[in-house]
């Protein structure tokens, strides 16, 4: 039995597929295999046949087998609709799809998802050991917090440490754009991303970009005098 590995590729659907057919196939035979592929109907199918950019020929009689034609590995069988009311890319255009969408809220009542699943098996960041790991981080947060007063002049640490900024503590607490505690600060340097206000709740009062979220654990309370500073972009857990 003679096998020939051939990729397939349509005018119509976005699809490109390497397949490996019998050579004692017909060439009808091979239409109805090629449907399932490309999505166009045995019935109006056109098979070029290419080596790289150059045609080959057409498999232009049904009858004879695919052997007859010069077919190699690695070619390349460009299927043709000749239907020319068929629309183009109608299975793989995502964008003719309606969407099913879920809020958060939706999706947190359901009972048939991955996220209550693991709920229920108290798997993944439902374990016993993520919410002990959780709880751990948040006793951290609270202690550092406790440590913080608003009016204290801080040292907020990256995680280079050319990237510690300087300011002045102006809230403490918790808020609404996250869970948790957090330390509202006024830089000393337009360094911040806020004014001291998130999502449009109002925490205090700075300038523009002198203002910046971040939890209690990056805030090092202390001595620290304004100076000038040339920052660099860091990764601080920051809103």
């Amino acid at each position: 039995m003679s096998i020939v590995t051939l990729f397939v590729d349509s005018s119509v659907e976005k699809v490109s597929s390497e397949r490996r057919f019998e050579k004692s196939l017909t060439i009808s035979q091979l239409k109805f295999k090629l449907e399932p592929i490309t999505g166009i109907p045995h019935a109006t199918q056109k098979i070029e046949l290419y080596q790289g950019s150059h045609l080959q020929g057409t498999f232009d009689d049904e009858e004879k087998m695919l052997g007859a034609y010069p077919v190699e590995d690695y070619m390349r069988l460009h299927v043709i609709d000749t239907n020319p009311h068929r629309v183009k890319n109608q299975y793989t255009d995502v964008s003719l799809v309606e969407k099913f969408e879920l809020t958060n809220d939706e999706y947190e009542k359901r009972t048939d998802t991955v996220r209550a699943f693991k709920e229920r098996n108290k798997l993944g960041r439902f374990s016993a050991e993520a919410a002990a790991k959780e709880d751990a981080i948040e006793a951290a947060h609270e202690n550092a917090a406790n440590q913080i007063k608003i009016g204290d002049r801080c040292e907020v640490l990256g995680d280079d440490i050319t990237a510690q900024r300087r300011g002045t503590v102006e809230f403490v607490g918790e808020t609404k754009f996250q869970p948790g505690l957090w330390v509202g600060i006024r830089y000393d340097e337009p360094v911040g991303k806020n004014n001291g206000s998130v999502q449009g709740e109002k925490y205090f009062e700075c300038p523009p970009k002198y203002g910046g979220f971040v939890r209690p654990t990056k805030v090092n309370v202390g001595d620290f005098p304004e100076e000038d500073i040339a920052l660099t972009d860091d990764e601080l857990e920051e809103m």
